[in-house]
């Protein structure tokens, strides 16, 4: 998706740049912290820092030289190539090959949807802050806080909470396509090893949880991607051109300033955290019931937008 921002002015797209200095100081300081002997984690730590650094320059050359889309979408699936080389990939079915597709699927469709997400100041960083933030809970209570991936999302995570100030409404500086690939990669990364492979519950029905908390984790970027798309091919348009038709653009055609939209972002996300929270700390069991109850919050959220979206839709289309 080609992103069209929601403010005209032209600003430094520096973020992303940044982000990527301090991943690769995280990176190093991991790599002296920790040595894990595990010659896969090696590989798989190795790949990931390949995909990022792909997913990294291939930003870098969009904001530079406004790359075409076909471009950007090969580029994504080699990232998520290189991630299922080097061992990291969703393990869902027992046929494996179906597993890569899922994880081709997962990972383009993250990168655009944060990508996409980027196009109005402080949601993308927010978003991506909280989705980190919800891994490294999950990481914590399970006692893994004093590993590798915990030490490099504290490190992003720390550099987006500074950035923010810089990218809050009125923004002095975006992270342009460099920010929103970077970190569209890391989160589709984060959601293979933390969501969709996460070993949260022994039983018939942890895939069940682990979905949920998925959907939870992702909800911003899951709910906004699937109603531009539904609207978008409702209209006889293509999903994957740009517009102001975004839930975030829909929430300021009802009257929110740009800081209010972020703000009512930033609310979903800290409810995001604490549901995850509440599931990985008290949920042992998990059965029909409960899915059904926790439903309503995802639910909820997807058909407030819905409607929302539906009922501004002359706004965008005229």
């Amino acid at each position: 998706d080609t992103v069209v921002r929601w403010a005209s002015t032209s600003k430094p797209a520096l973020g992303g740049i940044v982000f990527y200095l301090i991943f690769l100081i995280s990176v190093l300081v991991q790599s002296i912290l920790f040595d894990e002997g595990d010659m896969q984690q090696e590989l798989m730590s190795f790949g990931a820092l390949a995909a990022a650094s792909l997913a990294f320059i291939m930003g870098l050359a969009d904001d530079a030289y406004n790359t075409r889309p076909f471009l950007k979408f090969v580029v994504q699936l080699i990232c998520g190539w290189i991630l299922i080389a080097t061992g990291t990939y969703i393990e869902l079915f027992e046929t494996t090959y179906l597993n890569y597709l899922i994880t081709l699927i997962w990972v383009v469709g993250i990168m655009n949807s944060i990508n996409m997400l980027d196009n109005m100041d402080g949601i993308t960083t927010v978003t991506s802050m909280f989705i980190f933030l919800i891994a490294m809970v999950y990481m914590a209570i399970h006692g893994r806080f004093a590993s590798a991936d915990f030490i490099v999302m504290l490190g992003l995570n720390a550099t987006l909470f500074a950035f923010l100030f810089f990218n809050w409404n009125p923004s002095k500086m975006y992270m342009g396509d460099t920010g929103s690939q970077f970190l569209g990669i890391l989160l589709a990364i984060v959601g293979i090893r933390y969501f969709w492979n996460s070993t949260m519950l022994d039983g018939d029905h942890s895939q069940w949880q682990q979905a949920f908390t998925l959907l939870i984790g992702f909800l911003l970027p899951i709910v906004d991607t699937t109603i531009v798309s539904i609207n978008r091919i409702l209209r006889g348009q293509s999903p994957f051109i740009g517009g102001k038709d975004h839930t975030t653009h829909n929430l300021s055609y009802l009257g929110l300033s740009d800081s209010q939209v972020a703000l009512t972002f930033s609310g979903i996300s800290v409810l995001n955290l604490i549901i995850c929270y509440i599931i990985f700390r008290f949920m042992d069991t998990w059965n029909l019931n409960t899915g059904l109850i926790l439903s309503i919050y995802p639910l909820s959220i997807f058909v407030a937008f819905y409607v929302l979206c539906r009922r501004q839709r002359h706004i965008y289309t005229n």
